[in-house]
């Protein structure tokens, strides 16, 4: 019933982060989503690409200090538990890489201005100290 309302807050925010963590970004301490010009964006989640494991680990723990849940994304298929002993072997960068690397931020409908001006903010001051 509230599809158009509830997508263009996600949007809202969604470019809020961008916005917010786009200097960042241009100093190269992490990767932000690309959306192509031939794409639309949906909104769904909004990521952060760290350099490393140690440092998405790092940053995951001083955003659960200020009250964030900010989780990893995923295990990758083929060292999942269920498919690791169906897996050929294969050696897959990009997903171990993505796997180690990429943090969610929050976006919810229910997420305040307030809120998520303070997740940027905590953002900001891992990588500036």
């Amino acid at each position: 019933e509230s599809l158009d309302q509830i997508q263009n807050r996600r949007k809202e925010m969604w470019g809020a982060y961008y916005e917010g963590l786009k200097d960042l970004a241009d100093k190269g301490f992490f990767s932000l989503p690309d959306i192509p010009e031939y794409a639309t964006n949906n909104a769904h989640m909004f990521y952060l690409v760290c350099r490393s494991l140690e440092e998405r680990s790092g940053l995951i723990q001083v955003l659960k200090d200020n009250d964030i849940v900010a989780p990893f994304h995923y295990l990758s298929l083929h060292r999942s538990e269920y498919y690791k002993d169906k897996h050929d072997g294969r050696k897959l960068p990009f997903c171990d890489g993505y796997m180690d690397t990429l943090v969610r931020m929050p976006l919810y409908y229910e997420l305040t201005d307030e809120q998520q001006d303070n997740i940027i903010n905590v953002v900001k001051r891992y990588y500036e100290e």
